[in-house]
């Protein structure tokens, strides 16, 4: 069974979502259908978090170690298109984060629905039917779609699951959301469609392009180690008279969507090859540019990041969770795994205004947040400001800078989801998130202000939290490139210890509000989801080396190669 472990944390959730749409054909009354559809979701989620949390303990991290888990079929034969599934270092620790957070969200969706206050249109006439059934199917279907994108090596299929994550997000943001989300929804679907548009082109090119003749023979003539190193590590294929390459059943096709084969034809150099592409610019720049916009929606970068506050502030709060903890962060790994693996000398290139962006968006996100007055949108912002740090230790291309960018990631993914929790909790109470509408709350509500408080703190990095760890390493490795730029970075430091503590004053120091006199503290659903993630933060804040050791031998070849070409 451990043979198809990333097939089971993948397609699990997609059996669980079919399961809940035929209770429709089983007669049962709607309080049976509900129960089974919750009860089936948290089923559709722990499996997947079993297998996640059995590929963290198994996972090999030595140098040298190949891609694991691998399962590979041919899926469509005449266009080299597989089924093909794998796991290295720079995504094991996405799938692990995947199967977690989407376990958390499926328990914190729980009561979700039982709120008197949601936002839909009882006019619908069939709304109070599916309305549990319809929740649950599309949350299910969302993960198979972010641990697909994270797991999947052949171009075809990752865009696929990236395709399949934006049906199901804007349908539960867009139905389940709060008063604006119809615009918040359709903004989503356009932004991130926009991005796909561009990364199917690029995939088409880079496909294009891997079977063009006249370009391989070039590469041969030009750098003949580089052609001999890809001919004997059978990565090219001669058969007929003709360059190709052999999918996994040996069938040999002219073109790939292998993305592990276009990775090493990208670090040999096959794309550099093609000449001036459009209004003078090289193919390898263009595609390269493609890619980046596509994957800086998803980030989301300045100044593309506009969809996120409203995406936030109307999804529910487990999907806020899911978007904070997982989607955001397929921005960053997309480039990682295309841009940076299949274009290195472009990356080399366009490092610069990467890192540039990078600052934009720490220090801009910061600032933006001093401004709020809404709970949620600033922890919205919060996110856009974190994002950058990995944006800026990948552009610094050392050790420490892509391994503190990428175990960001991951922290990020634990921090962000305990404090969209923080706010439902708050907002399931209060019924609003006007921070100054709050005061003197730690009297009243003590668990839910410690939790609170360590979720604060290790999201403005102090020591000792999972937080401090990641952005040091960015700020360490990206110094010695990257003077200027990590400076003013750093300055954010100051700027998110402001609105952190400038938001703990108001919300829970000074005179009690007299309204909230008899607020309830946390309920054990509520700790069940937010204490497992304040262990884990305080846990890789003492020893990071956890996830470090799973992720960094891959991370380190990358760098190498990278610096190879540069």
């Amino acid at each position: 069974m451990m043979n198809h472990l990333l097939s089971i944390i993948i397609f699990v959730p997609l059996a669980g979502a079919a399961l809940v749409a035929l209770l429709f054909a089983v007669p049962m009354g709607k309080k049976a259908r509900d129960d089974a559809a919750r009860f089936i979701a948290l089923l559709g989620s722990a499996i997947p978090f079993a297998g996640g949390m059995y590929l963290w303990l198994a996972f090999n991290g030595a140098p040298g170690a190949p891609m694991q888990y691998s399962e590979r079929a041919t899926w469509i034969g005449g266009m080299g298109i597989e089924y093909f599934v794998a796991v290295d270092g720079i995504s094991v620790s996405m799938v692990i984060l995947s199967t977690l957070i989407s376990f958390i969200a499926t328990i914190g969706s729980m009561p979700w629905w039982k709120r008197k206050d949601e936002h839909h249109d009882p006019s619908h006439p069939h709304f109070s039917e599916v309305k549990v059934p319809g929740y649950m199917a599309m949350l299910l279907l969302l993960q198979t779609g972010m641990s697909g994108t994270f797991a999947a090596q052949d171009m075809f299929l990752f865009f696929v699951f990236w395709e399949v994550m934006l049906l199901p997000m804007y349908f539960l943001i867009g139905i389940w959301g709060g008063p604006r989300k119809e615009y918040a929804a359709i903004k989503f679907f356009l932004f991130t469609l926009a991005g796909s548009v561009l990364l199917l082109l690029a995939i088409i090119a880079l496909h294009y392009q891997s079977g063009d003749a006249e370009l391989i023979a070039k590469l041969a003539a030009s750098n003949p180690e580089a052609h001999g190193q890809l001919v004997a590590r059978r990565v090219l294929v001669m058969q007929d008279g003709a360059w190709g390459y052999l999918l996994g059943d040996g069938h040999f096709v002219r073109r790939t969507f292998d993305m592990v084969v276009l990775a090493k034809l990208g670090q040999a150099g096959l794309f550099d090859l093609v000449g001036p592409f459009l209004f003078g610019v090289t193919f390898a720049k263009l595609m390269w540019v493609f890619m980046f916009l596509a994957f800086a929606v998803k980030v989301p970068m300045v100044p593309f990041h506009t969809w996120l506050p409203d995406a936030h502030v109307e999804a529910p709060t487990p999907i806020s969770v899911i978007l904070a903890g997982i989607l955001l962060k397929m921005g960053i790994y997309g480039m990682l795994r295309f841009n940076w693996a299949m274009l290195p000398a472009a990356t080399v290139s366009f490092a610069t205004p990467v890192a540039v962006f990078g600052v934009v968006n720490i220090v801009y996100a910061a600032m933006v947040c001093l401004a709020q007055r809404d709970l949620k949108k600033l922890i919205a912002y919060s996110s856009v400001s974190h994002m950058g740090f990995s944006m800026l230790g990948m552009a610094a291309m050392t050790e420490a800078g892509i391994s503190g960018a990428v175990l960001n990631l991951f922290t990020h993914g634990l921090i962000s989801p305990m404090l969209f929790l923080i706010v439902g909790v708050i907002y399931d109470r209060a019924h609003h998130r006007d921070i100054d509408g709050f005061g003197g709350l730690a009297k009243v509500v003590p668990e839910y202000s410690a939790v609170m408080g360590l979720a604060f703190f290790a999201s403005l990095g102090l020591p000792g939290l999972a937080g401090f760890v990641s952005e040091f390493l960015v700020l360490n490795g990206s110094f010695r490139e990257l003077p200027w730029h990590t400076a003013l970075a750093a300055t954010s430091v100051i700027v998110t210890a402001a609105y952190y503590l400038w938001t703990i004053q108001r919300m829970f120091l000074g005179s009690l509000n007299q309204k909230y006199s008899h607020l309830p503290d946390l309920n054990w659903r509520e700790r069940f989801t937010l204490y497992p993630l304040g262990a884990l933060v305080i846990v890789f804040g003492f020893y990071p080396n956890v996830m470090l050791s799973l992720i960094n031998n891959d991370l380190y070849r990358l760098l190498r190669m990278m610096k190879g070409v540069a």
